[in-house]
């Protein structure tokens, strides 16, 4: 009788010990998988521009998942900026002073990428899909796609993206921008 209540209390503790454990593994593997740097930065530059700071959090998701690094391109920091990108935004913005060398500060480089971001939504009336695909293929690009799109009668959608990366790029930032918004509202101020 001893065994038994003592087995009993044994699968008791650890069915206690799984209930109390699991959401925090979970919890622990999704930040893992979604991870999130940069927050105050993030959610100060969101209040500025007017943007959602689920949107820069998953561009700089696709971009790098937070761990910065030159690309191929020579594009830089999280948010990956060319540096002829940041050279003509620091113009836009009414900026005298820049360097290249800027682009490695996160508060730098995710205030040009949200800069961009906020540009990009002004030229596409808000459509976060388009100016979404035009940081990835740029803005000529993505116009060239909706003018073809308009000639149709149509409107340009995620599907007939014709660039397979920009499309995939797409996908990856508005599923992200989701996913942030339900994992880390409290952390991007979404509360």
């Amino acid at each position: 009788m001893r065994a038994r209540l003592g087995a009993i209390a044994a699968v008791a503790a650890a069915v206690l010990l799984a209930a109390f454990a699991l959401p925090r593994i979970e919890s622990a593997v999704r930040r893992l998988e979604l991870p999130l740097g940069d927050t105050g930065v993030i959610r100060r530059q969101a209040a500025e521009k007017h943007l959602d700071p689920a949107l820069i959090a998953a561009v700089i998701y696709a971009e790098t998942k937070f761990e910065p690094r030159p690309s191929p391109a020579g594009a830089q920091g999280l948010m990956q900026i060319l540096p002829t990108t940041a050279l003509f935004l620091a113009h836009l913005s009414g900026g005298v002073r820049f360097t290249t060398s800027d682009l490695a500060t996160p508060a730098v480089n995710v205030a040009y990428g949200s800069y961009y971001l906020r540009y990009l939504l002004d030229h596409y009336g808000g459509d976060e899909m388009l100016a979404v695909a035009a940081y990835n293929a740029g803005l000529a690009n993505v116009d060239g796609w909706v003018a073809q799109a308009n000639a149709r009668g149509e409107r340009l959608t995620t599907g007939e993206i014709p660039f397979p990366e920009t499309r995939a790029y797409v996908e990856r930032v508005l599923a992200a921008q989701r996913d942030y918004r339900a994992t880390y509202p409290h952390q991007l101020g979404l509360e």
